[in-house]
């Protein structure tokens, strides 16, 4: 099936860690001619494989690799953040576009996804904390009010209700006063269409137990005390989260058993999952539209992920 771009011109699929999005995302990227661009904060990094869940046998359908972007991008110890995702994004996204193939966006790291579907103002610019502290103690009645003064030709008006952008905004004006270079790249025109993947609470916590014990069977702990040997120290490393935080402890022998380190992990695990689950809300009541799909039966979801794109206005539905 090919891509005609129509209402939307993006496939976004997101959802809490284990419930089966790449599966989806895949399946979408394959019926509809796409390309993948991951949303996942460690996957960017080169050698985090088994932790971050690469799966990159997935990418592959009836023999066919499905393309995808912004995995294996960068090394370690170098910091990779939500400003640096915004203008690698904005890239891939063209180029996919320029082929006349579908951008599929598929990951779990709010942030990021939240940065390109509502557009995030971020620079690269110093940080002047008198200035925002200064802006922070401010109320946001007054600084809407200067912001407007400032930039009358506001093109998104509802940003004035969230103090963060507002802030952020008379932060980009004033550094550009001050002569700093605060331009990035260009943001191409995204019309996503949004489908999150959900489970039950205990099939997902089931699930987030196999696929722990599979990474850890799979040489998880063995890949983190690799990369520590290659020069990577331990506080970087501790400083990624979740598995490589947990396994990091467990081989400097600060969780003393394999039990303890998936007892801590799991819990850990699952209490980030329900923090996705929260970002994910805030950007529904923020107007963002996520059409949510059930993985129980994970054949049944990508066929209900692809129903829901044919009946969009993406190929003349």
């Amino acid at each position: 099936m090919s891509y005609n771009a129509g209402e939307y011109n993006c496939v976004v699929i997101l959802g809490a860690t284990a419930t089966g999005k790449t599966s989806v995302g895949v399946a979408v990227a394959s019926a509809f001619n796409g390309e993948i661009i991951s949303a996942d904060s460690r996957q960017t990094y080169r050698h985090l494989d088994i932790g971050s869940g690469k799966d990159l046998d997935e990418y592959v359908v009836d023999g066919k690799k499905i393309p995808y972007h912004l995995i294996d991008i960068i090394d370690l110890p170098a910091e990779y953040n939500v400003y640096n995702y915004q203008q690698d994004f904005y890239k891939a996204f063209t180029e996919i576009q320029s082929r006349g193939t579908l951008p599929v966006v598929v990951g779990g790291t709010g942030m990021y996804l939240d940065a390109v579907i509502r557009d995030y103002q971020l620079v690269n610019m110093p940080v002047n904390e008198e200035l925002h502290k200064q802006l922070e103690e401010t109320p946001l009645e007054e600084l809407a009010a200067r912001l407007l003064e400032l930039q009358p030709d506001l093109h998104t008006k509802c940003d004035l209700l969230e103090k963060d952008r507002v802030i952020k905004a008379l932060e980009i004006i004033e550094a550009k006063k001050a002569g700093y270079d605060t331009t990035s790249s260009q943001r191409p025109e995204i019309k996503p269409f949004i489908i999150g993947t959900v489970l039950p609470r205990p099939k997902q916590w089931e699930s987030i137990s196999k696929r722990l014990k599979e990474r850890l069977d799979g040489g998880m702990l063995e890949e983190v005390q690799g990369i520590h040997d290659s020069g990577i120290t331990w506080e970087r490393l501790e400083k990624l989260g979740l598995e490589y935080r947990y396994c990091s402890l467990y081989l400097q022998n600060k969780i003393e058993t394999k039990e303890e380190l998936f007892e801590k992990l799991f819990i850990a695990i699952r209490q980030f999952a329900k923090r996705q689950e929260t970002w994910f809300r805030m950007m529904e009541k923020k107007g963002v539209q996520i059409n949510w799909v059930s993985m129980e039966d994970k054949n049944a979801g990508k066929a209900r992920a692809i129903e829901l794109i044919n009946q969009t206005s993406f190929y003349g539905g």
